[in-house]
């Protein structure tokens, strides 16, 4: 079996994803099918890509979930992207029978050795989160990466150094940086924003975070109104302005 590392890593990358600005169009999975499809890390490959029964393996993968808005009232759909969450206590990692799969010490990203998986499928059975994924031609497992080819290519431009879905992401709903870092933009926002682990009792300890949806401000000012604070900002401040004259 594999062993993690004795020592917490200096640093821990990872994603905080803002499922208040998610509008699900997926452009963060086929940013990551294309990258790995294409680079040199881990290509994706596809079984039987333009025929009724095609298979391949996805690293990100968006859930929709219809979240009623209440009795009564018209409901919303709620989207939620799901990749590997490079876990400080990940248990791919410990039932790893070759040592294939590990966590790296100096960043904390839990990666795939492909020489050394024999494809058997237990770091698939010990993730809670179903973020490994069996490439159907190559047999063996293959997760997300952070796209280590590209966060640490000098070669780049600083700006593009970041993983693709996050480049991808048309609404900034996805962001990347050192969360180990209580200063990085990623750790300020997830103290803002009161971000959190997926399923804390699973105790993981995910590295990634999600922030939570904010109440629309409509749904705040008509609150505040009803509570009877005049102080509500906006349309509501104006009407009950033009009223009051």
């Amino acid at each position: 079996m594999t062993s993690l590392p004795n020592t917490p890593p200096e640093k821990r990358l990872g994603l905080v994803i803002d499922l208040d600005a998610c509008v699900g169009c997926h452009a963060c999975a086929v940013a990551c099918k294309e990258w790995n499809t294409g680079g040199i890390v881990a290509p994706l490959s596809d079984k039987n890509p333009y025929q009724a029964e095609q298979t391949g393996a996805w690293l990100n993968r968006i859930h929709g979930f219809e979240a009623a808005a209440g009795e009564g009232e018209i409901g919303r759909t709620a989207y939620f992207p799901k990749s590997c969450l490079h876990c400080e206590d990940a248990p791919c990692v410990t039932v790893c029978p070759t040592g294939a799969s590990y966590k790296r010490p100096e960043d904390g990203i839990v990666l795939v050795n492909e020489d050394a998986c024999m494809g058997c499928g237990l770091c698939a059975w010990a993730c809670p989160y179903g973020a490994r994924e069996m490439d159907p031609l190559e047999g063996v497992m293959k997760k997300c990466t952070l796209c280590v080819d590209r966060i640490y290519n000098e070669t780049l431009d600083p700006a593009d150094r970041e993983p693709a879905c996050v480049a991808a992401c048309p609404t900034s709903a996805r962001h990347f940086g050192d969360l180990a870092d209580p200063q990085s933009a990623v750790s300020k926002m997830v103290a803002a924003r009161s971000g959190y682990d997926l399923m804390p009792e699973q105790a993981c300890r995910p590295t990634n975070k999600y922030l939570p949806v904010r109440k629309k401000q409509l749904e705040r000012m008509t609150e505040q109104l009803a509570a009877g604070d005049t102080t509500a900002e906006g349309f509501f401040s104006w009407l009950d302005r033009a009223l009051s004259s």
